[in-house]
């Protein structure tokens, strides 16, 4: 304790508090595996790179829900479930349509996926069929929600989902008003399954330290988002297309690059707190940027982003991560950097679920301890002596 050098010693050499948990294990998991040292990301056994190429966002869903990929009559019945239940009830439509114009769009879906809860007849039901179907529930609103907020931030009103369209191809058909070209609904497709899980990341730590005192899971996910929304966790894909806008040319990146070097900036997009390679997400997205790109016939930002990943690779030996292809493929989709962390969230309330739903499955409460380091005992000293 603080004031007694040796309790001091004594205390650390016992137990030393780890900053940020890092290196601490603190669950175990069937849900997902992330090896900084050699690249890999696996979903329940199967490598993104697998997933990326061969299935669809509605499939590693369920295969994050229920353990298993889909067969063809369960992954109909799910798509048949996301589709029913991806319309808004009307309060929580009013509701966004309240807000103020200049809301923060993570605080807009924050409070709707609260209120959303409050129209939920299962919400308080904490059984493994209710909170699995409540997981798709929220699968399919978030999507919704996250369209609406963005027309009603730009004036527009809410589209309402469009019937036999996936659910990556509604998303994009709600955000921007017209069903999207094959390239652009695979690109959110991606997006989706790629940012659907990453492990005991911060919010869904959040999730499951909420979940494990089995209050219901609306709760534990409004947590998930509020801890998405810290500047320190989701958004660094909005900083990237701040920095892309900003150099503005495949001429002015070494300039740019130089300057950030000279001040000891950061580099938004490079280097990741777990992967010590390659992020094994970012080529996938690279990739598709670069057919948006193409497809819109603005290579630019695809061209800047380019140059920008050699220059600062060279410069600092930091590879890109998931965040950085991130910015300019969805550019080219229309949607607004702001809005990124929500699409964010969009897609990572499938691992939030997952992780909800394997919590509550075997319980514990989460109780960590804490070391002491304030004053050491002492007395009260009567109000006038002070």
């Amino acid at each position: 304790m603080a004031g007694d050098g040796t309790q001091d010693k004594e205390l650390s050499a016992e137990k030393q508090a780890q900053r940020g948990l890092k290196g601490v294990v603190a669950a175990d998991s069937r849900i997902c595996d992330v090896n900084g040292e050699i690249g890999q990301l696996i979903y329940r056994g199967y490598d993104i790179d697998d997933l990326a190429v061969n299935s669809t966002f509605e499939e590693v869903a369920y295969l994050l829900f229920q353990g298993e990929l889909p067969n063809s009559s369960q992954l109909s019945d799910f798509e048949k479930q996301l589709s029913e239940q991806s319309e808004l009830e009307p309060p929580i439509l009013e509701f966004l349509k309240s807000l103020p114009r200049e809301t923060p769009p993570m605080t807009a879906l924050r409070s709707a996926v609260s209120m959303s809860g409050v129209y939920d007849p299962q919400a308080e039901d904490n059984s493994p069929e209710a909170n699995f179907q409540k997981s798709i529930r929220m699968t399919a609103e978030m999507a919704t929600m996250v369209a609406a907020i963005r027309r009603l931030r730009d004036g527009l009103e809410p589209i309402a989902p469009k019937p036999g369209l996936s659910h990556a191809a509604n998303f994009m058909y709600m955000l921007n008003g017209e069903v999207p070209s094959d390239d652009a609904a695979k690109a959110m497709d991606l997006i989706l399954i790629l940012h659907a899980e990453h492990g005991l990341n911060a919010s869904t730590f959040a999730a499951r330290v909420i979940a494990a005192t089995l209050t219901d899971i609306y709760s534990a996910i409004t947590g998930a988002i509020g801890a998405l929304k810290g500047p320190l966790h989701g958004g660094a894909n909005t900083e990237v297309l701040r920095t892309l806008e900003e150099v503005g040319s495949v001429s002015n990146v070494k300039g740019w690059v130089d300057g950030v070097r000279a001040r000891k900036g950061k580099f938004m997009g490079f280097g990741h707190a777990v992967y010590l390679v390659e992020d094994p997400r970012a080529k996938h997205l690279k990739e598709l940027s670069r057919r948006l790109s193409v497809e819109t016939g603005d290579a630019r930002w695809y061209e800047i982003s380019v140059e920008m990943e050699k220059d600062v690779r060279a410069l600092i030996n930091k590879p890109v991560n998931v965040d950085f292809y991130s910015a300019s493929l969805q550019h080219y989709m229309g949607i607004p950097g702001d809005l990124f962390t929500c699409v964010f969230a969009a897609s990572r309330i499938v691992g939030w679920c997952a992780h909800v739903l394997e919590q509550v499955a075997d319980n514990k409460i989460i109780r960590p301890s804490s070391n002491y380091v304030g004053p050491a005992l002492r007395k009260t000293v009567p109000l006038a002596s002070r």
